[in-house]
């Protein structure tokens, strides 16, 4: 029996996940020990990481030499061949961190490591909706949009781990902040963006001396977000469902760019898309028929990620099995 263990590395939180590996290839998870991360030197991190690995092995009578791999998921800026994380935004303190020779000096076992958005790709695609696919990408649409890319049966991290940054493409020369420019991919289709376009949207109908359905009233600006710009599009708010038609308009773009460019056969999308995936789908899909190849498009199919709550455990888990498989 094959175990792998999964390290999973946050701004707020951290968690340990261990998982039994069948001849087939499912995963089946164990245990999982989570904790705070806090602002602490990432060496007390590492020193609580490295007593929870233990703490679940012993609890489930695993030994050391029985975990083939270990998997680390952990936000960029890193360098997954290196196995350095290199200065995280929401992990300060965390520079040029050399995570991977750490644990393998630690436990003696293979270690890989990834950033988030690649590892939650590889996890749709050996668990989830893309399992099957040659060619695959991964957008998280979440608090940010991102992409993680698997190409022929294989991550693609690129150069210096840079691929994937979609959420930096210019959509628009005007509109919400994402990933630092206007008008971006990722101001337009992420939890943030679409929070501020539902917040312009009202601050002009406030100043013409009315109001919209999810914010009455000035007081209720800084209570906007994606979750409750969500909820009153369900409930035939027509400036909600205007604003998640402009997101989803745009996701159409910036996936016709990407089935014209990769030519994928799957393409799957988390978080904010999988829960309002009837807001966005149908914009979507009406720009995607209209901008990109038709030859491209027809082999294409997009689907909402299907691992829900506990993506972030298999993400973990997935880098470990990659790692293993890596020769």
């Amino acid at each position: 029996m094959e175990y792998v263990a999964g390290i999973d590395i946050g701004g707020t939180k951290c968690a340990v996940v261990l998982g039994r590996r069948a001849g087939n290839g499912e995963i089946t998870i164990l245990d999982k020990k989570a904790f705070p991360t806090g602002r602490r030197p990432y060496s007390e991190v590492l020193d609580e990481f490295f007593s929870t690995v233990e703490e679940i092995l012993s609890a489930q009578g695993v030994k050391v030499s029985q975990v083939v791999a270990f998997g680390i998921s952990c936000g960029g800026p890193l360098d997954s061949k290196r196995g350095v994380i290199m200065s995280p935004p929401n992990l300060p303190g965390w520079d040029d961190v050399p995570i991977v020779r750490l644990f393998e000096e630690r436990f003696g076992v293979k270690t890989g490591v990834q950033n988030d958005a690649n590892a939650c790709a590889l996890a749709e695609w050996q668990f989830g909706a893309g399992c099957g696919a040659q060619n695959m990408i991964f957008l998280t649409f979440g608090t940010g949009m991102g992409a993680g890319l698997i190409l022929d049966g294989r991550l693609y991290s690129g150069t210096n781990d840079m691929a994937g940054e979609v959420g930096h493409m210019a959509m628009r020369p005007f509109g919400p902040v994402g990933y630092g420019k206007a008008g971006s991919f990722e101001g337009f289709c992420s939890g943030g963006g679409i929070a501020q376009l539902a917040r312009s949207r009202a601050m002009e109908a406030l100043q013409m001396g009315g109001g919209v359905g999810y914010c009455p009233d000035p007081a209720s600006l800084d209570g906007i977000t994606a979750r409750s710009v969500a909820e009153a599009a369900r409930q035939g708010d027509p400036a909600a469902l205007e604003v998640y038609r402009t997101s989803g308009e745009l996701l159409g773009e910036g996936l016709s760019i990407l089935i014209d460019v990769l030519n994928p056969e799957t393409i799957v999308i988390g978080s904010i898309f999988a829960r309002a995936h009837d807001l966005l789908w149908p914009a979507a899909e009406s720009v995607i028929r209209r901008q990109s190849l038709s030859y491209a498009r027809e082999v294409c199919r997009v689907v909402p990620a299907g691992l829900g709550e506990q993506i972030g455990d298999y993400a973990a888990l997935s880098v470990a099995v990659y790692t293993a498989s890596q020769r």
